[in-house]
């Protein structure tokens, strides 16, 4: 019998690398509410009482920066004085410019396609980069993503909802959570270990502390993967007062793991938040993420990975690279043909097929691109499963 482990993570929408998110794809959702031909490449740095946002924005719309940042922060949590940090008093400074020239015309080489391009206009649409982007799903939940970091979101959601609705009041908006769960021959039989780690007011027992989240946080979500023998850790460094920006810096892009499957799989290094979709970065990844989840819905493989490669300023991939780890009812070959064959994997194409041209980005900033059905993005979907499987041979035929 085959035994090994894995392990993911999650944090809060308290973490300071996550509020660094948040507010970044709350000014490209500001922007896009107004302007769905801007160029958005936004960044936003925090430390104690500083939020720094940067990057190339070209638009023809205008957003108050300062009122979005600290919008962001007050509804994270961050509205106490003794937190370190508040919405209040923090000063927020803007150094944006605008994009590029040479991108620009590299990305958008026809601006009247932007809106509702025809098909024969997609050509016209160049990726906003280079890269090598990922996709994946697998049947191991219900929502088609691994286990671990499934349970890991479920975690931080609770650890934040308990916070607000009052049942743990003494905690704080920063926090993380994460699962190893132990395999036997692939399938998950337990989890070997759940650590959470929680900001609280500084007069809270520790030992009461532990109780409490174990009884209100990991038990409910944890269900039937934890036993007696499972570790549960909460707060292992003993206290956690110093937290958000107060006690480290946030940076958009600092979770992109998190953000995606939780270490399965692969990625290509880039980062979503603050992207608008001709960035392929964050386009790419949703289409990879939607064709893998159209294969294993199709029942046409158990895990997939899928790989995309563009270059700046073309809009075809440069390849498509599909990987069923020996799960495919089809070899990978043929499994390829079809998906190239039923989905257009050009930006212009995607950003039509999966409708990202409108504001709908600050809610994924936190707790995962990936596998959130309860927002029903276009790219949990899975409508074109049955026109992926009329695209393969009928079986006994296969060349």
């Amino acid at each position: 019998m085959r035994r090994h482990f894995l392990t993911s993570e999650s944090v809060t929408e308290g973490h300071p690398d996550k509020i660094a998110d948040r507010i970044s794809d709350a000014v490209l959702d500001a922007i896009l509410t107004e302007d769905k031909r801007a160029h958005v490449a936004c960044e936003t740095f925090l430390t104690t009482g500083l939020v720094l946002v940067g990057g190339e924005i070209s638009t023809a719309t205008y957003v108050d920066i300062d009122r979005i940042a600290r919008r962001v922060i007050k509804e994270v949590g961050y509205h106490q004085p003794d937190y370190g940090f508040n919405y209040r008093d923090c000063a927020v400074l803007s150094t944006i410019h605008g994009q590029s020239p040479d991108i620009a015309a590299a990305v958008e080489k026809a601006k009247e396609v932007r809106n509702g391009a025809a098909k024969n206009g997609y050509d016209k649409i160049g990726a906003g980069d280079q890269g090598i982007m990922y996709g994946y799903a697998c049947t191991g939940t219900p929502e088609l993503m691994p286990l671990p970091i499934t349970l890991a979101h479920k975690l931080t959601k609770r650890l934040a909802a308990v916070r607000k609705d009052g049942t743990l009041p003494y905690l704080r908006p920063d926090g993380k959570s994460q699962v190893t769960i132990e395999y036997e021959n692939s399938r998950p039989v337990r989890a070997k270990a759940v650590l959470i780690a929680a900001q609280h007011d500084p007069d809270v027992d520790p030992k009461a502390m532990r109780e409490e989240v174990i009884a209100s946080v990991i038990r409910p979500v944890m269900g039937k993967w934890i036993d007696d023998q499972t570790e549960l850790l909460v707060n292992s460094s003993g206290r956690f007062v110093i937290g958000g920006p107060a006690a480290d810096t946030g940076i958009t892009g600092r979770k992109i793991i998190v953000d995606t499957y939780g270490g399965y799989g692969s990625h290509g290094g880039g980062a979503f938040s603050g992207k608008d979709p001709t960035k392929v970065d964050r386009s790419g990844s949703y289409m990879a993420r939607y064709v893998a989840k159209n294969i294993v819905a199709a029942g046409l493989a158990r895990e997939v990975e899928i790989q995309i490669a563009y270059a700046i300023g073309r809009a075809a991939p440069l390849a498509v690279n599909i990987d069923t780890y020996d799960t495919g009812v089809y070899p990978d070959d043929v499994l390829h043909a079809a998906v190239v064959k039923v989905f257009d994997l050009r930006p212009g194409a995607i950003i039509d097929r999966l409708d990202l041209l409108r504001p709908m980005y600050e809610p994924f900033s936190c707790y995962g691109h990936f596998g959130r059905v309860e927002l029903d993005p276009p790219w949990e979907r899975t409508d074109r499963s049955a026109e992926l499987e009329a695209a393969l041979p009928r079986k006994g035929i296969i060349a």
